[in-house]
């Protein structure tokens, strides 16, 4: 049997009145348990650590639509924003 078999992410618990200070996060760790950690068993940390960092950065912030972004992507911002100068160099 594999080292880490199943991983829990937990969302912390905010103060009595404050439900929506967390909802973000908790979203994020949702989703991220849901992609990740128990999609299979993972012999090492660090290869769960990687698959982690992989999943965020291949697709988490490739594909999630930011309100501060004009409700676009991290990448589609970035290629609006970069005049075509910088492009062709």
């Amino acid at each position: 049997m594999s080292v880490l078999a199943r991983h829990d992410l937990v969302g912390s618990m905010g103060r009595v009145g404050a439900a929506g200070d967390n909802a973000a996060m908790e979203s994020f760790f949702a989703l991220l348990q849901k992609n990740v950690p128990d999609r299979r068993a993972w012999a090492t940390r660090q290869e769960l650590r990687i698959a982690i960092v992989t999943w965020i950065e291949r697709t988490y912030h490739r594909r999630r639509r930011q309100r501060r972004l004009a409700r676009s992507t991290p990448v589609e911002y970035e290629t609006i924003m970069t005049p075509p100068a910088a492009l062709a160099a």
